[in-house]
């Protein structure tokens, strides 16, 4: 079989493109194209397969790849044919349909079945584009410039069959030598109108008068306008807050069902939730932060529904059980120690009485043997943290080193702990179950659910036991100061060894995709630049501030020296305290604490050497208390001008954050500040862009493409330029949140927001819009002035009439997606919104750890019925073309 390539594209001297063929096990070969005029590269190849798989690349004289197509291309050619001469075009990941064929389009078009497309010997033409319609009444036809295409007539269109999801084609016969000329259109099902013609230039492909040869002109980029892409709005709440008749004092993933169903009546069609794995580290409050995941794959016991497990509760327990859940669900809050202790005291009993049927269970035997290779870790992680009371393996007596063979001895049927190994994974068996069930509804209501993909992994958690190779187990990750909090943050994960992740093509990233993908159509990525580089502390430091980016571009001892900046180690590294910053921090207790906690050098102060970090201060304030001095000591532990990063080369230096705001910088002369600033200035702003996007470049592009899920990225915080530039490339929706703007302007105009966005008024992280009206009220009242463009003075509180013009705004954009947190969408009715405005805060950034509790105070079975309320929903949902 003979396969001719003709590709277009724009190359400068001494580059060449290179066409990469891959065979059914994904191994490839490389063959060279020829250049011929005008920008054109052909090759001529034979093959031997009806279905190829394949891409270009862009090489240099060196044989560096510049550029590569991140899509590859995939044909299945017609069997009546043995020659084929394919037009291509260079396939950008942005393109619509490289983003927008995915999983949500699948729940769109219930029910698709491919159609089957014949192409016939006396056919000279394939036509092929991929084309993801959203409207399920809409076909794809061609129109042209000969008889074959219906001469520029809409009424003699020629419809294509839609082979696969969003994949369009059609065999023609146009035996002649001219030039054809045609476009793409959309065309209604049930009017036979033409709703839409391709703007711009015509396309183009050559006649083909020649037997025997098919011409297979593989289109891409169907020019959509902003009326024909998909858009869509969701709404965005954690499971946990979900409040029914049937949950336990915290919502369940039955519960996402009764949510599916108001969403449907609202026309709302993307259902937006936080993490929902195990966190379970010690079964106290702190276990309630959803960042925190002690595994990766494995689900969250909190969400398991007692009364819907594959066995009933035993009778002796039932009144026990009712009882308690009537006390959990009067409360406002969940109560996690409380709900967490009864659901497993509830399922155990349940997994003891019926544990020998449940051992036999084929289908529970299948589960283990499909997902092993996590969930026995994952089971035997749990019942060694239980018996040694504590998820930090370095603390076990046993086991603290994962070695599999030795572990795996817990697995053994005869093994004293061998029936709590079987109750962890059959839990994580019941909720794979509910929530595939609530899932799988939500599909058949057309609705797609979006999950949440946290960006760190807990240090003490089965990952990090089993495969600490792929983690910097000696640094923490976090995030610089920002407006979530001064100080920074300190999340204490691990930050990733991401060379040993590249060896392997990003293996482990692609498992974890692949176990989400089972649930989700779509994926936030939480804090997503943390794949072009992170903000790293050593265990040393508890603040966030004490942090640099990695990987950085640092400033050298010999970058100081050719600045003429007097580089001394003392001054630049360590806190910098001195007997005037002494009496404006301590005053009176000045020489307490300074006799205390410090030495006394060369006129100035240095910690003691059992006080010189804030690890180490931290760690001594848990024994002895310092009241007010605490947060003040351990401040000025961070008072510093410079961190250090130990390298293969040397030491290293990165500039400490806000280094302008330290009183170290303050007691700098005026000469000496100027030159700082101009390092300052670049380090953050100027010298790591290239290198961050290459970064990006080398891991965004593997998970993309490992996954059918649509792919949102977090995007909030000090963002680099490169972030835009390779988020837009890749096609990864950003995220704008109206308050948090990434400009230096006081909020954001969602009219601005183009396509590959999502919008929204506020977030998980933030206050309501309602607690955000008392924050700042010269910023409210610019707000109410500027933005809603109202007079006069704005009220006191914000009224349903306003957060409903808010939530209008940021529907009637051209972003694909418009997700409000349900606090919002109740803030809109004076008879629905939460009386008390301060229990519908999720989390608060500053407030580390925070107890993560928000419960919606009404029941999904009341929201249902809220018809009025429910068809206002459903008549925006409509009118901004988003349903």
């Amino acid at each position: 079989m003979k396969l001719y390539f003709n590709v277009n594209f724009g190359t400068k001297v001494g580059q060449r493109l290179v066409l990469r063929l891959y065979d059914e096990k994904n191994d490839h070969r490389d063959y060279d194209l020829n250049y011929s005029e005008n920008n054109n590269w052909t090759a001529e190849i034979d093959y031997f397969s009806k279905s190829i798989q394949y891409k270009y690349l862009l090489l240099n004289e060196e044989n560096v790849v510049l550029d590569e197509e991140i899509p590859t291309h995939k044909l299945d050619l017609p069997n009546s044919f043995k020659e084929f001469v394919i037009f291509d075009q260079w396939n950008l990941k942005n393109f619509p349909e490289n983003y927008l064929t995915n999983k949500i389009l699948h729940n769109r078009l219930q029910g698709f079945k491919p159609e089957k497309l014949s192409v016939v010997k006396k056919q000279t033409h394939l036509f092929r584009i991929e084309a993801p319609l959203y409207h399920p009444n809409w076909t794809l036809v061609l129109i042209g410039n000969v008889d074959a295409l219906g001469n520029w007539n809409a009424e003699k269109s020629v419809e294509l069959k839609q082979t696969d999801y969003g994949i369009w084609e059609v065999g023609v016969e146009i035996p002649t030598h001219q030039t054809v000329l045609y476009k793409y259109a959309i065309k209604d099902k049930n009017t036979g109108q033409l709703i839409y013609i391709e703007p711009g230039e015509n396309r183009w492909v050559f006649g083909n008068p020649t037997k025997d040869i098919l011409y297979v002109k593989a289109d891409h980029y169907f020019k959509f306008d902003n009326e024909t892409l998909w858009h869509s709005a969701g709404v965005a709440v954690p499971v946990f807050a979900l409040r029914t008749e049937d949950g336990f004092g915290v919502g369940e993933f039955s519960d996402i069902k009764k949510l599916g169903d108001w969403a449907n009546d609202a026309k709302l069609s993307v259902i937006q939730i936080l993490p929902i794995n195990d966190t379970t580290a010690n079964y106290t409050w702190t276990d309630s932060y959803p960042y925190a995941a002690i595994s990766v794959y494995a689900l969250h016991p909190q969400y398991l529904s007692v009364e819907k497990l594959e066995y009933a509760l035993p009778k002796k327990l039932v009144k026990e059980y009712q009882d308690k859940k009537a006390e959990l669900n009067a409360l406002s809050l969940i109560d996690y120690e409380q709900m967490i202790s009864g659901k497993w005291k509830f399922t155990k009993a349940v997994f003891e009485e019926n544990q020998e049927a449940i051992l036999k269970d084929k289908n529970f035997k299948k589960f283990i043997k499909d997902n092993e290779e996590w969930l026995m870790p994952y089971s035997a992680f749990c019942v060694l943290r239980d018996k040694y009371k504590t998820p930090n393996f370095n603390d076990w007596k046993t086991h603290k080193k994962f070695v599999a063979g030795k572990v795996a001895t817990l697995y053994a049927p005869k093994h004293k702990d061998y029936a709590t190994i079987m109750l962890h994974a059959w839990v994580q068996y019941q909720l794979h179950l509910q929530l595939q069930d609530a899932v799988l509804y939500l599909h058949q209501l057309g609705l797609s659910v979006k999950g949440d993909l946290p960006i760190g992994i807990y240090r003490y958690s089965v990952e990090a036991w089993t495969e600490p190779e792929l983690f910097g187990m000696d640094f923490q990750a976090g995030a610089p100061p920002d407006q979530f909090s001064d100080l920074g943050q300190n999340w204490e994960f691990p930050t990733y060894n991401w060379e040993v992740m590249k060896a392997d093509d990003y293996q482990w990233w692609k498992k974890r995709f692949k176990v989400l993908e089972q649930y989700f159509d779509a994926m936030r990525i939480d804090h997503i630049l943390g794949f072009f580089r992170i903000w790293r502390m050593p265990i040393s430091a508890t603040q966030g501030l004490l942090g640099y980016f990695y990987p950085a571009v640092p400033v050298t001892e010999k970058e100081f020296s050719d600045r003429q900046i007097p580089f001394n180690y003392d001054r630049y590294i360590k806190p910098f305290v001195n007997e005037p910053i002494l009496w404006e921090t301590f005053g009176e207790s000045k020489e307490k604490i300074q006799n205390h906690f410090f030495d006394h050098q060369n006129g100035n102060f240095t910690f003691k050497p059992e006080f010189d970090t804030q690890r180490k201060l931290t760690d001594y304030f848990k024994k002895e208390s310092w009241d007010w001095a605490e947060e003040k000591l351990i401040s000025l532990a961070g008072n510093v001008l410079f961190l250090t990063e130990e390298t293969e080369n040397g030491i290293v230096y990165h500039p400490r954050f806000n280094i302008a705001k330290t009183t170290s910088y303050k007691y700098l002369p005026d000469w000496e500040k100027a030159k700082l600033s101009d390092v300052y200035n670049d380090y953050f702003f100027k010298r790591q862009d290239g290198l961050w996007y290459q970064k990006a470049m080398e891991k965004l592009p593997a998970l993309l493409n490992s996954t059918t899920m649509l792919i949102c990225g977090e995007d909030l915080g000090l963002v680099p330029d490169s972030v835009p530039v390779v988020m837009d490339k890749l096609a990864i929706t950003a995220l704008k949140v109206q308050r948090m703007p990434s400009d230096n302007i006081p909020f954001y105009d969602p009219k601005n927001a183009s396509y590959l966005n999502v919008v929204t008024a506020s977030s998980h992280d933030s206050s309501t819009l309602r607690q955000w009206w008392h924050e700042d009220r010269n910023l409210t009242q610019k707000y109410f002035n500027q933005q809603l463009g109202q007079y006069g003075t704005a009220p006191w509180d914000l009224t349903p009439d306003l957060s409903e013009m808010i939530m209008k705004q940021h529907l009637f954009t051209e972003a694909m997606l418009a997700i409000f947190p349900i606090q919002e969408f109740l803030a809109t009715d004076d008879n629905l919104m939460n009386p008390n405005m301060d229990e519908e805060r999720i989390n608060n950034p500053a407030v580390f750890p925070h107890y993560w509790r928000y419960r919606m105070h009404l029941k999904l079975e009341d929201l249902k019925e809220q018809t009025d309320f429910n068809q206002k929903i459903a008549g925006w949902i409509e009118a901004s073309g988003r349903d």
